[in-house]
């Protein structure tokens, strides 16, 4: 994806009748989070909701407050729908894909073999660190977790770990991959809208992706000491054993994932890798398990509802296919229109535009560029408007302080990739919530790199570690004007 699809609106850009000030901007920020904490934790609504009050706040301050047309509201929903458009292809395709590899007896031969090689005392720091490696070589977290991170849910739950363990686990690994692949499109993004080149950027971010996640393996590894030998007496045996009644276990099962991890290594687009990866998976279940070309497609639209014989694995291998997208989709679209409509009025601009003027010393402005990122990801809900939006706002700042480009496409990138998956209604936080079947408040507290990854840069800021710019003098900035108030 190129900064050419989508720029955001400056505070410059604003005219000055509808540019809200610095206290109206806060009036939608301060409901979302009114909202969310009535509907989803008091009410225990789904997300949706609260997002919908929201969108309804924001269309409703943006026509009657600050004058702008419902053409000119609409005209930001469209963009930042199409922003997002990728994201929502995926969703759609992913969850057929889940279903055909189910089918096609590729994750049932992964758990197989995995409930073998795998121990309750490795599991953890296993699962990160072959997850890792899987989305670095691939650069897409999203297909990592929706192929590699299924199946890996399905063995934790064979050897007894807690299903939001290993989802941890699992994200701790892809968003490490995905931070240092140069074939990751939010690696890509970072770079261009910083105007920094791809491997200094991904060199920048090198030693704070490394410490955060040793640390995070450090974590998994304490956290396998208390789940140690919890497996149920003859649950293995009994699991493989009902894989082994309803799939043909062979190596010929592995055939999607050798196209879509194979494609995907080429550098093709992870749309196009993940439909061959359903095509593969189609054509598995007809050559290896005998299903019909039929059952083969009923299943990538309706999903699989396996009978073995083990509630348990029926539970692991239950999918919706396409159909079952629905509640994902849903909340996504959600989210993005109010993130278009947050754009739109200037909401997002003046922010930003206050945020950058509080600047005075280079520490504060790194991190106040790593809390903006993680702020516009909790408004926008989509970890591209998490790039996009701090990177070109601030990169004329980073200048004056005599920064590197590489400086800001890390803090970025550090503090706004990996924190989305902590959000439910975030675009990332629903995906993953979703194919992994795992509510994002209960693998949060377990998915340490997304706590860890922003820190570490915070910390890095206070010693002065990790740092290309030599600042020179801090340059003086003018005090808020009357429009900010």
């Amino acid at each position: 994806m190129g900064t050419d699809r989508y720029t955001p609106r400056s505070f410059d850009d604003l005219s000055p009748e509808q540019r809200p000030t610095f206290s109206q901007a806060l009036v939608p920020v301060l409901g979302l989070v009114a909202f969310l904490g009535l509907g989803s934790a008091w009410l225990k609504l789904d997300p949706h909701i609260p997002l919908i009050w929201s969108i309804a706040l924001v269309g409703l301050l943006g026509r009657f407050v600050w004058g702008y047309t419902w053409e000119d509201l609409y005209g930001g929903i469209e963009r930042s729908l199409s922003m997002g458009l990728q994201a929502l292809l995926i969703l759609f395709t992913i969850y057929g894909v889940v279903s055909t590899w189910i089918a096609a007896g590729t994750i049932p031969t992964l758990m197989y073999y995995g409930l073998d090689l795998l121990t309750p005392q490795v599991f953890l720091p296993a699962t990160a660190i072959l997850v890792g490696i899987a989305t670095f070589a691939i650069g897409s977290s999203w297909t990592a977790v929706g192929t590699l991170g299924v199946a890996f849910i399905g063995i934790g739950s064979g050897l007894g770990v807690p299903e939001p363990m290993t989802a941890g686990a699992i994200l701790t690994g892809a968003y490490a991959g995905d931070k240092q692949s140069p074939l990751s499109d939010t690696t890509n993004l970072a770079a261009a809208v910083t105007n920094t080149d791809l491997y200094d950027h991904i060199r920048a971010m090198r030693t704070g992706t490394l410490v955060a996640f040793g640390l995070s393996i450090v974590g998994f590894v304490v956290l396998s000491l208390g789940i140690s030998g919890t497996i149920p007496a003859g649950q293995i045996a009994e699991i493989q054993g009902a894989l082994a009644s309803s799939y043909d276990i062979s190596l010929l099962a592995f055939l999607p994932l050798a196209v879509t991890f194979g494609l995907a290594a080429a550098g093709y687009p992870a749309l196009t890798v993940l439909l061959a990866g359903a095509f593969a998976g189609a054509f598995t279940s007809i050559l290896v398990q005998g299903a019909s070309f039929v059952t083969a497609w009923q299943t990538f639209m309706s999903g699989t509802g396996p009978e073995t014989g083990s509630e348990l694995v029926n539970s692991l291998l239950a999918s919706g296919g396409v159909s079952g997208s629905a509640w994902t989709i849903a909340i996504v679209v959600a989210a993005l229109t109010l993130g278009g409509l947050l754009e739109q009025t200037g909401v997002l601009a003046v922010l930003a535009h206050r945020l950058e003027r509080g600047v005075r010393s280079t520490g504060s402005l790194v991190a106040a560029t790593g809390l903006s990122a993680i702020l516009t990801n909790a408004l926008t809900a989509q970890q591209y408007m998490s790039i996009v939006v701090p990177g070109m706002t601030l990169r004329n700042t980073y200048d004056e302080f005599g920064l590197d480009s590489s400086d800001l496409s890390q803090a970025i990138e550090s503090a706004g990739t990996p924190t989305g998956a902590l959000l439910p209604w975030h675009a990332g936080g629903a995906y993953m919530s979703g194919v992994l079947g795992v509510a994002t408040f209960s693998y949060a507290p377990y998915y340490l790199f997304g706590y860890l990854s922003p820190l570490v840069l915070f910390v890095f800021i206070l010693a002065g570690i990790g740092f290309a710019g030599t600042p020179p003098t801090t340059p003086g900035h003018a005090a808020p004007t009357a429009d900010d108030d």
